[in-house]
């Protein structure tokens, strides 16, 4: 796995939640929703969707944060984690989320060391919101406020784990996907290779099935699905 580079999304994927939706939910006027459907339908990319969203809300920073305390992860996180990093691969979460929601929530479940690539919240007043996107891009081709293609590195091969839209865009320039939601529906219709999965727990034996060398440029992977990772059920092919 020393060859293999990992880019996680947060939001949906470790945790439980969508922490920006519920946010909105608890915090923001209920216009929030039909920008959420300009970016749903491809109108709008993230970051104006997130910029126009966030200026919605009216919480203090207290609010903010006794809400990102609510926050649940998935249990088998931290441990894949460890077992990451104990196999020399390298794992970065990246996330069109909140850095400060993230590293807040992963510290208090003892991943304390794991680099955050996400957007910024600003205080503007006592309890008005702004959101900064120190890793956007003008060439994303999806005008996220995190261009997750920006943070995957040369001459390592990239696994992409991720939930939803914000991670459409990278899983197509992957090496690799571990897919649940609407990413893995994306994938399926687009030919990406990928693997189906729920839970954190199933993902140490599928890494075991990843090639560890440029040999996987035509090589077919033989991965396990979520439902039965005892039985090998479907076959994608690097294309």
């Amino acid at each position: 796995m020393m060859h293999w580079h990992i880019v996680c999304d947060f939001d949906g994927t470790i945790s439980r939640t969508d922490a920006i939706d519920n946010i909105l939910e608890r915090f923001a006027d209920p216009s929030w929703e039909a920008i959420e459907q300009e970016w749903l339908d491809g109108h709008i990319g993230s970051r104006e969707c997130l910029s126009r969203q966030l200026a919605l809300v009216k919480a203090t920073p207290a609010e903010l944060l006794a809400y990102f305390d609510t926050i649940d992860i998935d249990p088998a996180f931290p441990d894949f984690v460890d077992h990451v990093m104990s196999l020399g691969a390298t794992i970065e979460v990246v996330s069109d989320g909140i850095e400060q929601g993230i590293a807040r929530i992963l510290s208090r479940n003892y991943v304390t060391l794991l680099p955050i690539l996400a957007n910024r919240l600003r205080q503007v007043d006592q309890n008005s919101w702004r959101i900064d996107f120190p890793y956007a891009s003008d060439a994303c081709r999806a005008a996220s406020g995190n261009c997750k293609c920006k943070s995957t590195p040369k001459g390592k091969r990239v696994l992409v784990i991720g939930d939803g839209q914000s991670d459409m865009c990278v899983a197509g320039t992957a090496d690799f996907v571990f897919a649940k939601g609407r990413l893995a529906e994306h994938c399926e219709r687009n030919g990406i290779p990928y693997a189906r999965f729920d839970s954190f727990s199933e993902l140490p034996a599928l890494l075991a099935l990843l090639p560890s060398s440029e040999a996987a440029n035509a090589t077919t992977f033989a991965l396990d699905s979520a439902e039965n990772s005892s039985q090998t059920q479907e076959l994608f092919h690097h294309v």
